[in-house]
C-alpha cells in the first residue's frame, strides 16, 4: 500500500531554526510537487545559517501570477524553466540567478494501491484519470504529452479530471475520486509505473532569486544551499533527478 504526500496548499508554512530570534527571513513561492523536500531543505539550511524561510505552496502558474501582480516573494522554485525565464525578461528577477534545482519525474498510480500500467487506461471499465491542469502546472503538460505518445488521447478525452496543481491531482487519487493519476513521483511512496522520460519533455524545475530578495541573505543563502552537494543529495532522496536520463 502506498502513501501520498499531500501538502497543505494556499497557506504559509514556517520552519524555524533554533536561532530564529536573530535570523533573517525570506518568503519562497514553491511548486506544490516540491513540498516535502523543501521542508527538509529549509530545516537543514536553517540549522546551518540561522535564517528562516517561509513557504507558499501552489501551482507554478498561479504562483507566477501572484509574483507578477506584486506578491511579496523573495525567491521562486518553479516546476518549469519558462516562468522563471519570463520573470528575468520582465526585470522581476535577478540576472544570472536562474538555475535548475531538480528534474521532475512523472508516474502513473492507482487509487486501490495496485500495480499500475498503461494497459489499465485502455480498459472499458476505467472511468477517471487525474492530472494537473496543463494551463497551470508543468506536470499537467507532461501528462498530456505522455498520453498522446501512448496513443490514448482520444480514448481518455472524456475521462480526464483536471486539478489545479499536481498535489491536488494526487489527492483525487488518494481519496478515490479518480481511479488513477499521472502525478509527481515525489508525492507517492509505493506501487507506481514510472513514465518513460522519452514520452514527454523534461520537467526541469528552476529556481530564481526575485528582485525583492536581491539583498536578502536568507533568500540568497537558501538558493545557494539548493545547489550545494548536501542540498542536491536531499533532492535526489525525494525521487527527483538532476539530469534527464540518456535512455529509459
Amino acid at each position: 500500500m502506498y502513501r501520498f504526500f499531500l501538502p497543505i496548499l494556499a497557506v504559509l508554512l514556517t520552519v524555524l531554526p533554533p536561532t530564529a530570534s536573530a535570523a533573517g527571513e525570506a518568503l519562497a513561492a514553491v511548486a506544490s510537487n516540491f513540498a516535502k523536500p523543501v521542508e527538509r531543505l529549509v530545516a537543514d539550511s536553517g540549522d546551518r545559517t540561522g535564517h528562516r524561510v517561509r513557504l507558499s505552496l501552489g501551482s507554478t502558474g498561479k504562483l507566477y501570477s501572484q509574483i507578477v501582480h506584486g506578491g511579496p516573494f523573495d525567491l521562486f522554485l518553479a516546476a518549469d524553466q519558462a516562468r522563471p525565464a519570463r520573470l528575468l525578461a520582465d526585470g522581476l528577477a535577478v540576472a544570472g540567478s536562474q538555475s535548475t534545482y531538480a528534474l521532475g519525474r512523472l508516474v502513473l498510480v492507482r487509487a486501490d494501491g495496485g500495480t499500475a500500467a498503461p494497459a489499465m487506461l485502455r480498459q472499458d471499465g476505467f472511468r477517471r484519470l487525474a492530472i494537473a491542469n496543463p494551463k497551470l502546472a508543468p506536470y499537467g503538460v507532461a501528462a498530456e504529452q505522455a498520453i498522446d505518445a501512448l496513443g490514448l488521447t482520444a480514448r481518455l478525452r472524456g475521462k480526464l479530471v483536471f486539478a489545479e496543481n499536481i498535489a491536488q491531482a494526487a489527492a483525487m487519487v488518494a481519496t478515490g475520486n479518480a481511479e488513477a493519476g499521472l502525478i509527481a513521483a515525489s508525492l507517492v511512496s509505493g506501487p507506481a509505473w514510472p513514465v518513460p522520460a522519452h514520452l514527454h519533455a523534461p520537467i526541469r524545475q528552476d529556481a530564481v532569486l526575485l528582485m525583492r530578495g536581491r539583498n536578502n541573505p536568507a533568500a540568497m543563502g537558501f538558493i545557494a544551499y539548493l545547489q550545494s552537494a548536501e542540498g542536491r543529495a536531499t533532492i535526489r532522496a525525494f525521487g527527483f533527478g538532476e539530469d534527464r536520463p540518456a535512455n529509459d
